[in-house]
């Protein structure tokens, strides 16, 4: 029966940290937010009801799942100083209860928090984030510009295109090509010296073409000035911040648009993987945080609980530092996307193998 009260009181204490101190923040994160961005929703008279429930009501959760395993570390670190510091640890493993047992309710909670925040990411935060980053585009955001020239892509197996440049705003190719292999030979080509989208029509008008059909030894050859025809590509593919869209995706969606973007050739394809990958390295980064937030916390120090905190503080800048460089060695270099968003927990999970190890022996 003790052990089970003293299980539901450190759940409670970890919960309930976690959740005022993520509460407190997200408070003051709001406060500077508003005051960053107060001219742009004056400025372009945004509604007040979508500041609130579209922009706000979705950017909380957001923001707070974000962050959620570094503040799991600060929470951590926090409510076990303080037990420290009341010598409650020590009449806890005076009793008798191994340090092993004691990491019980901690794993307990985290795992909660990680449950949590795995679902955020795959299933809610996707379809929130829809109505946040429509507010952001429309009264925050200037209007996206494609800025890509010579852009190559597959636009299905078999069939792919190529721009000299592309104007999103008129929705106005420039050299334009088509091509298209069937077993690995060009059996169709266009070339075409402009290509813009009638939205009355809704199809693609070719200007100044040139078409080769090739069909065994058959070769035809036909120039014209203009036609319409449709493609399996829109202006939708080249008008949206990428980065956006990703965002609102949950896991299947996300994805199906990598497996579409590699068949495309696209360039950006480790930015996608890099965000699918984080969905599940952030929230199981949570008990990796947790061991190591115990470990350092649960004797006292001899500067207090502030250096307690201050050591937690530094050691989470130094997890989003981790972060940023490996995810930087996957978009820069040859380094796999899954390796890189890992690299981190794989670094502090040794740390916290360590930190155990030692507290257990040490006592």
């Amino acid at each position: 029966m003790k052990i089970k009260l003293l299980d539901a009181y450190i759940v409670r204490k970890f919960l309930g940290t976690f959740f005022f101190a993520l509460g407190l923040i997200i408070l003051i994160a709001i406060v500077f937010d508003i005051s960053e961005k107060i001219d742009d929703f004056i400025e372009k008279e945004a509604p007040l009801r979508e500041i609130v429930f579209d922009y706000y009501l979705n950017f909380i959760p957001y923001f707070g799942n974000l962050f959620s395993p570094l503040f799991v570390f600060i929470s951590v670190i926090f409510f076990t100083s303080r037990m420290s510091a009341n010598t409650e640890i020590v009449a806890i493993l005076a009793s008798g209860i191994s340090f092993k047992r004691f990491l019980l309710p901690y794993m307990i909670a985290a795992t909660v928090i990680a449950g949590i925040s795995l679902y955020l990411n795959n299933s809610v935060l996707p379809h929130a984030n829809v109505k946040r980053t429509k507010f952001e585009l429309e009264y925050i955001k200037n209007r996206f510009v494609y800025k890509s020239r010579n852009v190559h892509r597959q636009v299905s197996p078999g069939q792919y295109i190529y721009f000299e440049s592309y104007n999103n705003t008129d929705n106005i190719g420039y050299q334009f090509s088509f091509e298209k292999f069937a077993d690995g030979k060009l059996t169709f080509k266009l070339l075409s010296d402009r290509i813009f989208w009638d939205s009355v029509k809704t199809k693609w008008t070719v200007e100044n073409y040139f078409i080769r059909s090739i069909n065994g030894l058959k070769e035809e050859m036909k120039y014209g000035y203009r036609f319409d025809t449709t493609f399996t590509f829109t202006p939708a593919d080249f008008n949206r911040r990428v980065d956006y869209a990703v965002e609102t995706m949950d896991y299947t969606e996300l994805n199906s648009f990598i497996e579409a973007e590699k068949m495309r050739g696209s360039e950006e394809v480790v930015f996608y993987q890099i965000e699918k990958y984080k969905r599940f390295s952030y929230p199981l980064a949570t008990f990796i945080l947790t061991l190591i937030g115990v470990s350092l916390s649960s004797k006292k120090a001899r500067g207090g609980i502030g250096v307690q905190i201050g050591l937690g503080i530094l050691l989470s800048f130094t997890y989003i530092m981790f972060m940023q460089i490996s995810t930087t060695f996957a978009t820069n270099g040859n380094v796999p996307a899954l390796l890189a968003v890992w690299i981190p927990n794989l670094i502090f999970a040794v740390v916290a193998f360590f930190l155990v190890r030692n507290r257990i022996v040490g006592g």
